[in-house]
């Protein structure tokens, strides 16, 4: 077993809204944040949380980034001017995989309308991939490592991972770890579409009959991690723990998945075993779950592969139904999404699914809110009523998937007691 994390800060900028808190009860009801086939964070203004200078200075993806870390480092009862730890160790992984690509159009627009004395000095700086690791270390103070994990659409998960291994190796004694990603423009869409892996029809329905692909999304995501010990000697409220984290890679092709799902499957059980968790104990799956005929086909054949006959019991929903696929942040939102069910004990459906797609065999799928309970059953009945009255509810324990192009293949086991 590797020594876990808890988790003293949740921190989420999504298009279902700013908060962890709001993306939980958004995605419990059951909403969608699409608008024009685009899942933007139509509710975000930089204005509201960030100074003039700090919005000049970054791109949209870094802006999530700096507004989901306050919220996280708020929650977990960080200020500013007295961290709790020693700057020096406190260490941040960000997960990004496409970087500031809405300041490369920008500014490739005025090289060609202007000429080049017109380009911004600021666009190298604000569109690289580090960027929202270095944005943080630089605003609030963090002298530890301060890293970008780059790998596709498993990035936040990885950084997740990565911010793990650094509390395990003993190098931090605090990590905020998390994703961020803001890329919808046109060019990015019209990629993907040529790809095959945008929806046609405009609907991101994973799992379902007639699900043709996802949707775009846009976000970020962040965690503060803390030795329980650490947490501990400050009276810091323990709002859950990432109990492991596994990661393979398929070495197959450079966008599909390998066929045969043992690489994504091996992933799942490092992470198990990691956690010292049996599949048998687990509450909770939420999946990678794009929405691609092929990807959601071989995620399930690599989750039952990992996890044998328990799969058919285990509830599963996909968060990318809801605010579509946030790319180098899908891992991490979707960290932030498991936690929320699990302490809530109410996990999100995937919004949409009408028609389950049996080629997928047989599976849990959440087609309305469900109640978690620790036995890993679910009723498709009203949220929030798991618990018994007068009854301790048990810890709930949860896996988080995440695969991306280049085949990365990246899994957490998560868990957390009801609030």
């Amino acid at each position: 077993m590797t020594p876990g994390a808890v988790v003293t800060g949740l921190g989420a900028v999504t298009p279902l809204g700013v908060g962890a808190d709001l993306l939980h009860r958004r995605a419990v009801a059951g909403e969608s944040a699409f608008d024009g086939g685009v899942g933007r964070c139509a509710d975000f203004r930089a204005a509201d949380h960030l100074s003039r200078q700090q919005i000049r200075r970054t791109d949209r993806f870094a802006q999530f980034a700096l507004v989901a870390a306050a919220e996280a480092l708020a929650q977990a009862g960080w200020k500013e001017a007295s961290l709790p730890y020693p700057p020096e160790r406190i260490a941040c992984v960000v997960g990004c995989a496409l970087g500031g690509t809405g300041s490369f159009e920008a500014q490739r627009e005025v090289l060609r309308e202007q000429g080049d004395e017109f380009v911004s000095p600021l666009m190298v700086s604000s569109m690289m991939a580090n960027a929202a690791a270095s944005q943080l270390s630089l605003r609030f103070g963090f002298q530890g490592e301060a890293l970008c994990v780059a790998s596709a659409c498993s990035s936040g998960a990885q950084a997740v991972g990565a911010g793990l291994l650094l509390l395990a190796a003993g190098a931090a004694d605090a990590v905020v770890v998390g994703g961020a990603e803001a890329s919808t423009s046109e060019l990015v869409q019209a990629s993907f579409r040529n790809a095959g892996a945008l929806s046609p029809t405009g609907a991101s329905v994973p799992f379902d009959r007639a699900r043709d692909g996802f949707l775009i999304g846009e976000g970020a995501g962040i965690l503060v991690l803390e030795t329980a010990r650490g947490a501990a000697a400050r009276g810091a409220a323990v709002l859950g723990e990432v109990l492991g984290y596994g990661a393979t890679a398929d070495a197959h092709h450079l966008t599909a998945p390998d066929p045969s799902g043992v690489p994504a499957a091996r992933a799942v059980g490092r992470a198990l075993r990691a956690a010292g968790v049996t599949p048998e104990q687990l509450d909770y799956i939420n999946a990678h779950g794009t929405g691609t005929v092929l990807n959601d086909q071989l995620e399930c054949d690599a989750l039952r592969l990992a996890l044998g006959p328990a799969i058919e019991r285990i509830p599963l929903s996909s968060t990318k139904s809801g605010i579509g696929h946030l790319f180098g942040a899908a891992g991490a939102v979707e960290a932030v999404a498991t936690l929320q069910a699990l302490r809530h004990a109410t996990a999100p459906p995937t919004v949409g699914l009408r028609e389950p797609d049996e080629r997928l065999g047989r599976l849990n799928l959440i087609r309305h809110a469900a109640p978690l309970t620790a036995a890993g059953t679910a009723a498709v009945t009203a949220p929030g009523t798991a618990a018994a009255p007068g009854r301790a509810a048990p810890r709930l324990v949860g896996l988080s998937t995440s695969f991306g192009f280049g085949g990365h293949n990246a899994a957490l086991v998560l868990a957390a007691s009801p609030a």
